[in-house]
């Protein structure tokens, strides 16, 4: 193998893989002489991949945790799973990686060839995916366009159905995604309305950067902040009030709304407002895996219930 770059490649994909290679095995797969291989290896290192070398009969190669990741070289099926991946992950707001996600998958999708573009999509339109049911499910692709505009930065363009059905076109300054655990929402500036606006991605279609660059405005708080005060001000939000039978295991978003011990100061009572669907919240809190008692609202309530009957049915006699 000749070409200096395409094997600096190819070595790196072998590298990458959690073994240890000898220099003479290395030669052989690239069909090269073990003093090219060790010239390579010193220019991974320039390039900043940690290669750690050991001596002896049954020395060689291997690439270690270095002080930051390095680029990786990855083949054709290790790309199309990580986006697939990524795709269920930022799909579905997995609650600690879904804005990660979405950046990753924004990158990826940036770069991969479109034989292999095809064929993510294929794997992803024929997975059926176990969902909430709060119909708050987004388009992946929806989400990679909107963060590579926020990435940009650059104005976009998308079609919008707002909550009383009333659809429009919108031109914006994209500033951030925020992830609320069950919904995706945008942050931007709304060109036409002259001010700032909250968008429920999965209500947004159509979207298409416009190719015009910005630079970014001041939002007047943060963004996180600013979508749930659009959520108290917009959406149907009703106040929680939950007793947890044990403080110990609790998940962050659960403790982070701890607002006094339980009676018998083993649990917590915990409280906080939401838009969530009161079935989707009701799952949510069991999946933290802790004995609860929903003191209100009423909604909540029935719908622990109308849940605890169903799985109980679901369990048989």
């Amino acid at each position: 193998m000749t070409d200096t770059p395409a094997r600096l490649l190819s070595l790196l994909s072998l590298l990458q893989t959690p073994r240890e290679w000898p220099g003479s095995e290395l030669a052989e797969r690239l069909r090269v002489s073990a003093r090219t291989i060790r010239r390579d290896i010193d220019r991974l290192r320039e390039l900043g991949y940690p290669v750690e070398a050991t001596l002896g009969a049954e020395g060689g190669y291997r690439l270690v945790a270095g002080a930051a990741m390095p680029p990786l070289a990855l083949d054709d099926e290790e790309a199309v799973a990580i986006a697939v991946g990524l795709r269920a992950g930022a799909g579905h707001a997995i609650e600690g990686v879904e804005e990660a996600s979405v950046r990753a998958l924004a990158k990826l999708e940036q770069v991969l060839p479109g034989r292999l573009r095809r064929r993510v999509g294929a794997l992803q339109s024929a997975t059926v995916a176990v969902v909430r049911g709060d119909g708050a499910s987004v388009d992946p692709r929806t989400l990679t366009a909107i963060a590579s505009a926020v990435a940009g930065p650059e104005r976009l363009r998308f079609a919008y159905l707002d909550r009383d059905g009333v659809a429009s076109r919108r031109l914006v300054e994209p500033y951030r995604l925020v992830s609320t655990g069950s919904r995706w929402y945008l942050v931007a500036y709304d060109m036409e309305r002259e001010d700032w606006r909250t968008f429920r991605v999965d209500r947004v279609s159509e979207p298409g950067a416009t190719g015009v660059r910005f630079a970014p405005r001041e939002l007047p708080m943060d963004a996180v902040e600013f979508v749930r005060r659009g959520l108290r001000g917009g959406e149907s939000t009703y106040l929680v009030d939950v007793t947890f039978a044990v403080a110990v295991g609790l998940p962050e978003w659960v403790r982070e709304h701890v607002v006094a011990p339980a009676g018998d100061h083993t649990g917590v009572r915990v409280r906080f407002e939401s838009a969530d669907s009161p079935e989707w919240l009701v799952a949510r809190l069991a999946l933290a895996g802790v004995p609860f008692v929903v003191h209100g609202p009423g909604v909540l309530v029935e719908a622990a219930r109308v849940l605890g009957a169903r799985l109980a049915e679901a369990a048989g006699p």
